[in-house]
């Protein structure tokens, strides 16, 4: 099994950036692809984001597209959302996850943080 924890939410104003972190431990032996996801109170969980193990492809929502940035330093076990150009509706609950194989994933992932509050103020 593998633990994530998410760090880098806060508050924001309209325009600026923020830079998740998502630190995993336990079993990082294995070659996950990682994802972030978001969920604003009361509506489903959405994906953002995703990279294979190796970094080379990567995946946005296009609610995103050209604003985030996936990255990850293997040898940290750490993966990145950098956020920038920041929007009041980019507000919500982010979310990392980690799918054993090591391929880029949009769904089916096998493990989750605990999520960090974004909160984007206009």
């Amino acid at each position: 099994q593998v633990q994530l924890v998410e760090s880098g939410g806060g508050l924001v104003q309209a325009g600026g950036s923020l830079r998740l972190s998502c630190a995993a431990s336990g079993r990082t032996n294995v070659r996950y692809g990682m994802g972030w996801f978001r969920r604003v109170p009361g509506k489903e969980r959405r994906f953002v984001a995703a990279m294979d193990y190796n970094g080379v492809s990567t995946h946005y929502a296009d609610f995103v597209k050209g604003r985030f940035t996936i990255s990850r330093n293997n040898a940290k076990n750490t993966v990145f959302l950098q956020m920038n150009s920041l929007k009041p509706e980019d507000t919500a609950v982010y979310y990392c996850a980690a799918r054993g194989g090591g391929e880029l994933y949009t769904a089916g992932y096998d493990y989750w943080g605990q999520g960090t509050q974004v909160t984007v103020s206009s």
